[in-house]
């Protein structure tokens, strides 16, 4: 049965090598879509604060790997 967790564990590692960096953006996108809508600014400026938000949580996972040993 380790096997089986082994191969599990390799194929999550294909697609997430940064467990905090996914789980991060995927809390971004969520807090995104249920508050930009509800906030009271024009609908143009919601992508660029989706952006600005990924490449502040991309940047801080640089900055965090540039730090490790």
């Amino acid at each position: 049965m380790s096997w089986i967790k082994t191969i599990f564990g390799e194929l999550i590692g294909l697609f997430i090598d940064d467990g905090n960096f996914a789980i991060a953006i995927v809390v971004w996108l969520g807090l995104a879509w249920f508050v930009l809508p509800h906030l009271p600014i024009p609908h143009v400026f919601q992508a660029p604060i989706l952006f600005a938000g990924l490449l502040a949580i991309l940047t801080e996972s640089v900055l965090q790997a540039a730090r490790r040993p």
